[in-house]
């Protein structure tokens, strides 16, 4: 039986040099905005915060859902960073995500690794932060109604890049991957919606300062801290319960007939989020989850630290 996810993201082989190497170059420029935007702005709640939200991503984006057509989803998260920690801290938190994904547990290709970042992470957040904040100053159920279509827009940008990739990769044709992409995952995109305003609800239930709405509270200290890694830590111990069906896009390229571009990576530590010595049984896949989760969490406290150094 097949515990681990389905690897989510481009392969390498999808895409060639050329496209690869042009949005490696974008993805680069933009992650240099965003540090230096971030070292400007970065506040102290934001260090720990941008550990947890990582953490919480990476965790649930293992979870595929089903939807329509034998097809899953995932959570993609870019929206919903920006909407907690701003645009550029929240570019930083999907970057690091889906680094890791594809470096240590080879979820996604390494040289197609800039078009990935891109679509899932760039893209995602900037268009989710864009549309949430021209509603910051209006009430509760406004902002969450509005971060659900951020969500959904974002999942759909990201599938409209991808679609744009492949053709001019040549690896499709352009109106039929477009409408193949968007199709699903205008599916894909409701349960995006629904995940990011049950995440957004619960912080303004719980912390809205971490949102800027109101005081912090003085109770709790940096329990909310220890809570949102043992939130984290629960995410990936549902992994196990992922839909093993394709997502989204390698169900379009095995319908359009390209899934077999797709190359494996030229190594494997984690492959597709099983351990190794423990093969694909559930107890690997949450192994995975609290390994990738606990790396992305180490590498954004740090990361945030170093840049909150260079503000002071």
């Amino acid at each position: 039986m097949h515990y681990a996810p389905a690897p989510l993201h481009i392969p390498d082989g999808f895409l060639n040099v050329t496209v690869s190497v042009i949005f490696w170059v974008v993805t680069i420029v933009m992650i240099g905005m965003a540090v230096s935007r971030t070292n400007k702005s970065l506040g102290e709640k934001q260090v720990p915060l941008m550990g947890i939200m990582a953490a919480f991503i990476f965790a649930a984006q293992m979870i595929n859902f089903p939807v329509a057509g034998g097809t899953s989803g995932h959570l993609l998260g870019g929206a919903l960073a920006a909407i907690v920690l701003g645009p550029w801290a929240g570019m930083l938190v999907m970057t690091a995500v889906i680094a890791v994904q594809g470096l240590l547990f080879q979820d996604g290709g390494l040289l197609v690794m800039g078009a990935n970042i891109f679509n899932m992470g760039l893209l995602t957040a900037a268009i989710g932060y864009g549309l949430y904040r021209s509603v910051m100053n209006k009430p509760t159920g406004t902002k969450l109604a509005v971060a659900g279509v951020a969500a959904w827009l974002s999942v759909m940008a990201g599938a409209l890049a991808t679609s744009l990739q492949l053709w001019l990769s040549g690896t499709s044709n352009l109106q039929t991957v477009v409408i193949a992409m968007l199709g699903v995952h205008a599916l894909i995109g409701l349960g995006e919606a629904l995940i990011t305003v049950a995440a957004l609800s619960f912080i303004f239930r719980t912390r809205p300062d971490l949102l800027g709405e109101g005081s912090a509270s003085a109770e709790g200290g940096r329990g909310w801290i220890i809570a949102g890694v043992i939130v984290s830590l629960i995410v990936a111990l549902l992994s196990p319960l992922a839909s093993a069906a394709p997502d989204g896009l390698e169900r379009v390229a095995i319908d359009m007939g390209f899934i077999d571009a797709g190359q494996d990576a030229p190594y494997e530590i984690i492959p597709d989020y099983t351990v190794p010595f423990l093969g694909e049984t559930p107890l690997s896949t949450i192994l995975a989850g609290v390994i990738g989760a606990l790396i992305v969490l180490g590498i954004m406290v740090v990361t945030g630290r170093s840049l909150q150094k260079k503000t002071s």
